[in-house]
């Protein structure tokens, strides 16, 4: 593609590395064919390639973005399902973020759009407020329905309709501390805690620890880390998403210079995509670019790195038959996608992948509640896939598509590593035990 940026504007790093984004698109079109929204919306405007006309007439423009170009960026998932089937290598990832960083700065939305987002950006990052919310949203459950009848606030309803009926307990096991390695220790890796999986569904990260420590693994829940800045990052507030991975590079790095680390664990893929471009995101700060391109080549999830692993036979083999997930963080993201099902076959189950596997669940951080009506009709879509597969039970290894698949699916939903964590002598997840 033939850009026409001014030196001046070059000289910005962000326009330049956008720039070079843009030349490397040959308009060929293959991204309409697996971009979710296009083929929902049927909107050229609502594809990759259209949204990357829309971001290079903005930036070449050096003007502030208007409503066309924000209803449209807005209706990108960022699942980057365009990156695994452009030929050119077009890094659209890192071209969307630009562009919303942009948004963020010069396009002032409607109030109630401002007051959502900011909503969102104070709670989901920090488990305790965000357990507090959930504790008021089940009160407000009744209600969510009434907001339908506002178009401005169909995100308050979704959020609603999305929340939990019940919110399991806090685990001890997210706090700071040592989990040693049963028997001969064969290495040693952080885990991330996170933010709203931790509330949501704290027996990931208790499956987890528990497979890798008897497998020899000692697993440091460090002091400090958090969120790894994935929600807000999408959502254009660079600023914030910056604050989160330093403080994460911090916290990591001392843990690597005290005991050294073989890898920081991800159990939500969505993370783990943040996680694994510090690099880039830091790579203008000298006092942390060098850390957190580190902290990058670390991080693995945690699939990733069980098939680094010398695995015994399980303990038992389940023999159900699992419908396996690929979310769009793992398989387009961070090009994860023969370990898991790799791993569940070896375990004892029987592994099959529903159709349009590539589509996105609509999940997308906070995609299900700031674009509801797109969403509830990918997850639909994938829902019936899922079920069309005739399998027992639904794997996958994000949280974020745990929740939306749940919300319609008739079939249990766990993170892949609970299933693992069973086969390999762990107690059998609850939502399996009546069974």
């Amino acid at each position: 593609m033939q850009t026409n940026f001014t030196l001046a504007q070059l000289a910005d790093p962000h326009v330049a590395e956008s720039e070079k984004i843009l030349r490397k698109c040959v308009h060929c079109g293959f991204c309409t064919a697996t971009c979710p929204t296009y083929v929902t919306l049927g909107n050229e405007l609502d594809s990759p390639r259209g949204r990357i006309y829309l971001i290079k007439d903005m930036l070449e423009g050096g003007r502030p973005a208007d409503k066309e170009i924000v209803t449209h960026i807005d209706r990108c998932l960022s699942c980057l399902a365009c990156m695994t089937t452009c030929p050119s290598g077009v890094n659209y990832m890192h071209l969307v973020d630009h562009a919303r960083a942009h948004i963020e700065q010069t396009y002032k939305r409607p109030l109630a759009d401002r007051l959502i987002r900011a909503v969102l950006a104070a709670v989901l990052p920090y488990p305790s407020r965000f357990r507090f919310a959930l504790g008021l949203a089940k009160l407000g459950k009744p209600f969510a329905k009434a907001f339908d009848a506002i178009p401005a606030l169909h995100p308050l309803g979704a959020m609603l309709k999305l929340a939990p009926g019940s919110v399991p307990p806090a685990s001890p096991l997210a706090l700071p501390g040592n989990h040693a390695a049963k028997g001969q220790r064969l290495g040693r890796v952080a885990i991330l805690t996170g933010c709203a999986q931790p509330v949501l569904d704290p027996a990931i990260n208790a499956a987890t620890i528990s497979l890798l420590t008897r497998l020899g693994i000692e697993v440091v829940v460090p002091k400090g880390e958090g969120c790894c800045g994935a929600l807000v990052h999408h959502m254009g507030r660079e600023g914030d998403a910056l604050d989160f991975a330093r403080r994460n590079v911090d916290v990591w790095t001392r843990e690597i210079e005290n005991g050294g680390l073989d890898a920081i664990i991800i159990t939500a893929s969505g993370c783990g995509t943040t996680i694994k471009d510090y690099g880039f995101m830091l790579r203008l700060d000298p006092a942390y670019a060098e850390r957190a391109a580190l902290v990058s080549a670390l991080a693995k999830d945690v699939t990733e790195y069980l098939a680094t692993l010398d695995l015994p036979e399980p303990a038992f083999r389940p023999g159900l038959t699992v419908a396996y997930h690929s979310a769009c963080s793992m398989q387009h993201g961070q090009k994860i996608t023969r370990q898991p099902k790799d791993l569940l076959a070896r375990a004892g189950f029987v592994v099959k992948e529903p159709r349009e596997g590539h589509l996105c669940c609509g999940s997308a951080g906070t995609y299900n509640i700031l674009q509801p009506e797109i969403s509830v009709r990918l997850r639909d879509r994938k829902v019936g896939n899922i079920e069309a597969t005739g399998a027992d039970l639904v794997a996958t290894g994000n949280i974020g598509c745990i929740t939306q698949i749940a919300s319609a699916a008739r079939l249990p939903i766990l993170h892949t590593v609970q299933l693992l964590d069973w086969a390999y002598g762990g107690k059998k997840p609850e939502a399996l035990a009546e069974g």
